[in-house]
């Protein structure tokens, strides 16, 4: 064309002799491609293994599926890179859900059971961020489950067409690789610790999760049977729990009270301040309190697999042991109160949907959000504050009570992640419907939280429920009540750090010295807070303990 300049090109977008721009889009989309199938073998599945370094692998799948490509006539090679991306693509979904349950719950994603907690989670996010973010969030998620794969079998079936267009060369590098992998194997190279160069992790995750897969389907039988031995079965009313007649008992879980907030450097001083000051005043008040440790079947989340377990005496540590005993006849420990002449009594401030769990505790009387009446601000998570929960209990039940006992369980959400904010605690007599607590908290930091301030959160949250307990046996306990209170599960690993316990504290409160006196055999310390030397039991244990010790 006439005017245009000597060796350019505008329909092709030649400069001068340079390369098309095509051609270097090409080679770019080649790297970012073989990029992809290189982070989705390389990265770790563990959280706590996620770092820059522990990507320096040499993973022997690649190696092999590279040979075999090199091997096969080109349909077979066409149909083997299908195949492997899309195995690819499902092993980098594995990974990120492995990912993010070994950061929350410090365990693996389990590809059986795990899967109805995706919806907890939405109502999680829509609880503590509102719906927009969990509804996002869930967009997200269908995003990269569908698109991961997509991208992964495209990529591999590009590098593909390099493989065989490079024949000689990649076969080379290959046996290079191949000889470099020996080596590091036979001489254990890492660069960071349990993470060795020589990678066949993506074999070792799919062969951990099919194990996983198949202990689950042995497991339905297994728990069964052992849902069926129970030597208090048939126990009559008249033989259990002799020894509280008459008492008020409650049972109370503190969300997230985790072993690491009376042990941790972090959080000790503030929180064990809190256990000894409560210890000081209710021994004034005339009470006194023992306790111990409780290893719980979670961690992280899953609180009501932790109440299953401590209240059925079952080991309850995945949904399908949930589910299997909802649909059962077990005794748990509110039945045998119940069964002994207790009213037995359910106060779930964070249940605002329907709770089928509700038909198997069988509770008399039941609050969940809405029959707690609750009118005042919200505060994250938590659908009111646990003050709040414990002076509308009070006013709901205990103060009409007709002389008959009572047993009561009770939830205490505040310091359930994320976290922020708590109120601050207010005269119980000016508690009414609620609407006090405007303005008792500090604004919420809409800025992204680091992790040494989500810590300082956590431990504010646990003084701020542990302080309000306190002040509720203060306040308003009698001759009658017995009143344990125990964490439900360790926060997450953010807050912990990694290969933290599964231990909660738990205490009991009471004026009655012959009620501690039944327990004198179990070794639980004098006092509100567990000291390092306290036993630590299985969580599944207690039930059978409690009921032992307080027969005839």
């Amino acid at each position: 064309m006439r005017g245009e300049l000597p060796g350019v090109t505008a329909d092709d977008g030649t400069i001068g002799e340079g390369r098309p721009k095509r051609s270097i889009r090409a080679r770019l989309a080649t790297v970012l491609a073989a990029l992809l199938v290189l982070l989705v073998l390389t990265a770790p599945y563990d959280f706590g293994r996620l770092t820059p370094a522990a990507f320096v692998r040499i993973p022997l799948e690649a190696l092999l599926v590279v040979a075999l490509l090199l091997a096969l006539p080109s349909r077979g090679s066409r149909l083997v890179a299908t195949f492997t991306g899309v195995a690819l693509g499902l092993l980098g979904l594995l990974k990120l859900l492995d990912l993010g349950f070994s950061a929350a719950l410090s365990r693996a994603f389990d590809l059986v059971l795990d899967w109805a907690l995706l919806d907890e989670a939405f109502a999680f996010l829509s609880e503590s961020y509102g719906r927009p973010a969990a509804i996002g969030a869930a967009i997200a998620l269908a995003v990269v489950a569908v698109g991961l794969p997509l991208l992964v079998t495209l990529s591999v079936r590009r590098l593909r067409r390099l493989v065989i267009g490079h024949r000689t060369g990649t076969t080379r590098i290959v046996a290079a690789l191949v000889v470099v992998w020996v080596v590091c194997a036979a001489f254990d190279v890492r660069v960071v610790p349990a993470v060795p160069v020589a990678d066949t992790s993506a074999t070792t995750l799919t062969n951990g999760h099919g194990f996983q897969v198949r202990l689950r389907l042995d497991d339905r039988k297994t728990f069964s049977t052992q849902i069926e031995a129970d030597r208090f079965a048939d126990t009559p009313g008249d033989q259990l729990l002799t020894a509280l007649r008459g008492k008020n008992v409650v049972i109370s879980f503190v969300e997230s009270y985790g072993r690491d907030a009376v042990e941790d450097p972090e959080f000790a001083p503030q929180v064990g301040g809190v256990l000894d000051s409560g210890t000081s005043r209710l021994q004034a008040a005339g009470f006194a309190a023992q306790s111990g440790f409780l290893t719980s079947p979670t961690f992280g989340g899953g609180s009501w697999l932790a109440h299953d377990t401590l209240l059925s005496g079952l080991w309850i540590d995945n949904d399908q042991r949930h589910r299997t005993l909802l649909a059962s006849d077990r005794m748990t420990l509110n039945g045998a109160f119940r069964r002994a002449n207790w009213q037995t009594v359910g106060v779930m401030p964070a249940v605002s949907r329907a709770w089928p769990e509700g038909s198997f505790f069988g509770y008399e009387r039941f609050y969940d959000a809405k029959a707690l009446g609750y009118r005042g601000p919200k505060f994250s998570f938590g659908t009111m504050p646990d003050q709040y929960t414990l002076s509308s209990w009070q006013r709901l039940e205990q103060a009409k009570q007709d002389g008959s006992p009572v047993m009561t369980e009770i939830a205490l959400v505040s310091s359930h992640a994320p976290w922020t904010p708590v109120p601050r605690l207010v005269d119980w007599a000016t508690v009414g419907d609620g609407a006090i607590f405007r303005g008792t908290a500090g604004e919420e930091d809409e800025r992204r939280r680091t992790t040494a301030q989500i810590r300082a959160d956590y431990r504010q949250s646990i003084q701020y429920t542990l302080s309000t307990l306190v002040s509720y046996v203060e306040t308003y306990g009698d001759d009658d009540l017995v009143f344990i209170f125990l964490g439900d599960h360790q926060p997450a690993a953010v807050v912990t750090g990694e290969n933290a316990s599964h231990d909660v504290p738990i205490t009991i409160i009471t004026r009655d010295r012959a009620v501690l006196d039944r327990i004198s055999g179990w070794g639980w310390q004098d006092g509100l807070k567990p000291g390092p030397q306290a036993p630590v039991w299985r969580m599944d244990t207690f039930r059978d303990r409690f009921l032992t010790a307080f027969g005839p």
